[in-house]
């Protein structure tokens, strides 16, 4: 998806925010799930005799994430951690589009905590949909998101929050010499704020629980000489190198400025990690004179991909392995027509394509050297 409406609607989405989290500051966060565990100090040389299996874009679609984790050997049949010392990579976009993103967040917060036990990984990467959520950039927001953060509270919580700002849009009105038809703001609000909204946007808001997980995902990782992350790396940031990428990162979002300004940080940017495409859309003869200095830069012999959608839905691989797009559309339906879950398995030197249905070698020289001696 291209960063292009970051701005256009930034300004539109920032007066509602602004208000809902001023209302919602007065209203006792309840905990819904225990603290995750904060990922390694460094996700840039991880080493690994063990299996590795990367997962692309979930974008909601809960179901089939949980199906190609099973396909894959890392979680049983009640959703619990099977894959023993597997290293497990998600590379980002988990949210909008589908309706069950909360579900495949607190699943993958689980098994960060279930995997470390076991003596597994997993590593959960930030994608451009995760920087959209913090940045109140809504547009892609599901309706079954917003129920999943619906309670009980949620319709006296809502007429509260619309009590206040009524009240305030009334005596704004009265201030300005203009008539405030209550009728009228009222059907307005419902219509813009259905119950579970304000839950989900505190949730995602500065102090909220699942925004903290979302702002500790690095945004790139690399594990056993072979970069993950979501968007790509460009000419322009590979000399930063995988450390530098996820400080800068990590910094913009400490401090986000407000949504009209976000447009320049390196998380919003064509070329920045969570948005470029260019390994991806580039023709090979393209690449392929840049490419290695990419890789030299970064330390790596290979890159893994998401964010641009391979449809029919199939794992690619670009540039003799060098680059692997793994976003086979796993929400399917009206979004990606022909889209498919998958997984990237490699197990020594063999590299394969997981699908529900079946497994494919997949030919990537450039992942099939042999798997460093020291363990994880």
């Amino acid at each position: 998806m291209s960063n292009s409406g970051l701005l256009r609607t930034a300004r539109a989405a920032t007066a509602v925010a602004f208000a809902l989290a001023v209302a919602v500051s007065a209203h006792v966060e309840r905990s819904v799930h225990a603290q995750s565990p904060k990922p390694a100090d460094s996700v840039c040389n991880i080493q690994t005799t063990e299996r590795i299996v990367a997962v692309g874009d979930i974008h909601g679609a809960f179901d089939n994430f949980v199906a190609i984790l099973r396909a894959a050997q890392v979680i049983d049949n009640r959703s619990r951690w099977s894959g023993r010392r597997t290293v497990l990579v998600q590379t980002g976009d988990i949210l909008d589009r589908g309706p069950d993103s909360r579900k495949a967040i607190d699943l993958l917060r689980r098994l960060e905590r279930d995997a470390q036990r076991a003596g597994g990984r997993v590593v959960s990467l930030l994608g451009n949909h995760e920087f959209m959520r913090l940045v109140s950039d809504w547009r892609y927001v599901s309706p079954g998101e917003i129920d999943a953060f619906k309670t009980g509270d949620s319709a006296q919580f809502r007429d509260q929050v619309f009590a206040a700002l009524s009240q305030q849009a009334e005596q704004r009105a009265k201030t300005e010499g203009r008539e405030f038809d209550a009728a009228a703001y009222r059907e307005q609000f419902m219509k813009e704020v259905p119950l579970g909204m304000i839950e989900l946007r505190q949730a995602f808001g500065p102090q909220g629980e699942y925004a903290k997980w979302v702002r500790e995902r690095p945004a790139v990782a690399k594990i056993n000489g072979v970069l993950f992350l979501h968007g790509g790396i460009s000419p322009e940031i590979a000399p930063l190198g995988c450390e530098g990428i996820n400080a800068a990162v990590s910094k913009e979002l400490a401090a986000l400025p407000p949504p009209e300004q976000a447009a320049s940080l390196m998380a919003a940017s064509e070329t920045g990690p969570l948005w470029y495409r260019g390994l991806a859309l580039q023709k090979e003869e393209e690449v392929a004179p840049v490419l290695p200095t990419t890789l030299e830069q970064m330390k790596a012999r290979a890159i893994v991909i998401g964010h641009s959608t391979v449809l029919p839905g199939r794992i690619v691989s670009r540039l003799d392995g060098r680059v692997i797009l793994i976003d086979t559309g796993m929400v399917n339906g009206d979004f990606y027509p022909g889209g498919v879950s998958s997984a990237l398995e490699w197990n020594g030197t063999m590299v394969t394509a997981i699908y529900l249905d079946r497994r494919e070698p997949l030919v990537a020289p450039a992942l099939q050297s042999a798997a460093p001696a020291a363990s994880r």
